[in-house]
């Protein structure tokens, strides 16, 4: 017996050994080209798209947008293709490269062109098959503070002088263009008196109809108060990178959930049009990794597209009552927290992308209701969802 084990380990062992040698001769012969060059291919980082799975709401597929980035062309640190690069690697349907108006701190090194930005991108874009929105921001001191024009036919027009009476006038050069108009990061700095105002101007652009949303979020910065905004003013909610360096430098892609800070967008369709229709109606949630926020009717929308509950699948009888099993799912890459607030079931459930998890009810019981934790529908309201048992 032990002779022949003797033999089969051996045999284990050449057969090892030989796929190892076949194994280098084929990494060989992948990275050798030419003579006496080496290419290491085997390094190189892959080409790779990601696939963020969100289910369609009822009629509307859910695109993945970021309405405001940078480069080299205002503050921002890379060329405008990295944009479209980083944006087809990260799984995105739509971009808009926002380069401030007024200022240019590379403009010694870089010629300013305010429609630059998106001209070079544009051909990347559509080889990618990415939807570029030409846009710009238009930098004013804060307050009033910082707006993007997204949708606009020509940034040049736009004047560069900061002085308070071209605040009024480049925001009515915008909405001259068609541009959708929103106001970025109120409150980004609460050290100043009115940063974080519903102020006349805000008042006045707003009733003129030119301003359309607000940024809800800004990177990593979570504008609650501009929610209640949004949903008191019908205004549309926003959630953008801002992104001036690499995504990868500012966001910890090496964790699932972790993504730059986007807006979903329910549109009709995958085209910029179908994209305008939804910011003008107002469908949209800014998303940024675990966080969700928006209009409740879109939250629960999206909230119901994503989770489901199944039939009990099993009972246990108890001393005081019959407890039920069911299965809950989460067929998205979307992240849920939800805390037990009426009934008698499972206290908390974390639903975390594509996943499942075991929820206990007492049997009897025709609902039980959570609050999504994770979600914002105002400044202090989760969402509330019932599951039918």
């Amino acid at each position: 017996h032990l002779s022949i084990r003797r033999q089969r380990q051996m045999c284990i062992r050449d057969r090892f050994v030989a796929l190892l040698m076949c194994s280098s001769l084929y990494v060989r012969a992948q990275n050798v080209e030419g003579d006496g060059m080496l290419y290491l291919q085997e390094q190189r980082r892959p080409a790779m798209r990601e696939q963020i799975m969100i289910p369609a709401v009822g009629e509307y597929t859910v695109l993945k947008c970021d309405f405001h980035m940078h480069t080299i062309f205002s503050d921002g640190l890379v060329w405008p293709t990295i944009r479209t690069q980083e944006a087809w690697e990260e799984g995105l349907d739509a971009l808009a490269i926002t380069d401030h108006i007024e200022y240019h701190p590379h403009h010694n090194d870089v010629s300013t062109g305010h429609n630059r930005a998106h001209d070079i991108a544009q051909e990347d874009a559509l080889r990618k098959d990415l939807i570029l929105i030409r846009g710009s921001e238009i930098t004013r001191d804060t307050p009033p503070g910082h707006f993007n024009a997204i949708f606009t036919t020509d940034n040049s027009l736009f004047s560069e002088d900061k002085s308070s009476k071209q605040d009024l006038e480049s925001i009515m050069a915008a909405k001259e263009q068609g541009a959708f108009i929103f106001w970025n990061h109120p409150g980004w700095k609460p050290n100043i008196e009115g940063s974080y105002t519903w102020l006349p101007f805000i008042d006045q652009i707003y009733r003129e109809g030119a301003l359309r949303g607000i940024e809800v979020i800004n990177g990593f910065g979570f504008h609650k108060r501009a929610l209640d905004w949004c949903v008191d003013h019908n205004l549309t909610v926003m959630g953008t990178s801002d992104i001036h360096n690499l995504v990868r430098h500012d966001y910890d892609r090496t964790r699932g959930y972790i993504h730059r800070t986007m807006t979903l967008v329910l549109a009709k369709d995958r085209s910029a049009d179908g994209i305008r229709e939804a910011l003008e109606s107002g469908r949209t949630i800014a998303w940024a990794s675990k966080l969700l926020a928006g209009r409740e009717e879109n939250v629960r929308a999206l909230f119901d597209a994503c989770v489901s509950i199944s039939r009990p699948y099993h009972s246990v009888s108890g001393k005081k009552a019959e407890t039920n099993y069911y299965t809950i799912s989460n067929n998205s890459d979307l992240y849920f927290e939800l805390d037990l607030r009426s009934g008698d079931g499972t206290k908390r459930v974390v639903l975390y992308p594509r996943s499942s998890q075991i929820l206990t009810a007492r049997a009897g019981q025709s609902t039980v209701s959570y609050e999504v934790s994770n979600t914002y529908i105002r400044s202090d309201k989760h969402l509330s969802v019932t599951f039918d048992l």
